[in-house]
């Protein structure tokens, strides 16, 4: 059980990544999350959050909403990078997937049925690959039993410590999400970046 100290320091690390969780809206129906994964206005979310669309709406945690462009997508992945006009945003701390564990203990943060900044607790259940129809052909997944709905996508997984170690993007089984793992955003990153000419620092 879960002591209520240990409790307490899990809501004020969730509190802290609230700062840089924000609201994508590319469709005209529902919306999806985002995370502003670096002080220089990067949000990374799904790429189905934002379908073909080239722009997108951001509301920010401080209910400000302003306008990102879409700079780079990877379907086969599913994830989106966006631009945000703003700077010296508060950045999410990211952490290290390739340390985890079945049986970690994490966290999501999401607006599932436009509950805005709701937060689930699981633990990992499975370390796994998925079959794409790219030129990877499988990539790295990481299961949890962590409750996800619709509003939810491309929101944070989160370790213990509050870093995201993951990308929540689906629904598997009625009761089991999927997340792409950070290290595989690290390097979506990294790759859009490099090929841009241009200079990142990752959170």
């Amino acid at each position: 059980m879960i002591s209520q100290s240990l409790s307490g320091q899990f809501s004020e690390l969730l509190t802290e990544v609230r700062q840089s969780l924000v609201i994508v809206q590319a469709k005209r129906f529902g919306a999806g999350a985002g995370i502003i994964w670096n002080e220089d206005g990067l949000v990374l979310t799904n790429n189905h959050v934002v379908g073909k669309k080239s722009s997108a709406r951001v509301i920010l945690s401080d209910d400000q909403q302003v306008s990102a462009k879409v700079v780079a997508r990877d379907p086969e992945i599913d994830l989106a990078l966006l631009q945000l006009a703003e700077v010296d945003l508060q950045a999410a701390s990211i952490g290290d997937s390739t340390k985890l564990r079945a049986g970690d203990l994490v966290f999501t943060l999401g607006h599932p049925w436009g509950r805005r900044n709701s937060a689930t607790v699981g633990v990992v259940s499975h370390l796994s690959t998925a079959r794409t129809r790219g030129k990877r052909g499988l990539i790295p997944i990481i299961r949890t039993d962590a409750h996800l709905a619709p509003g939810n996508s491309g929101g944070p997984l989160l370790n213990a410590a509050g870093e995201v170690i993951g990308i929540n993007t689906m629904v598997i089984n009625g009761n089991q999400g999927v997340a792409v793992p950070s290290a595989v955003a690290l390097d979506f990153v990294a790759r859009v970046w490099q090929k841009e000419g241009a200079a990142v620092r990752l959170a």
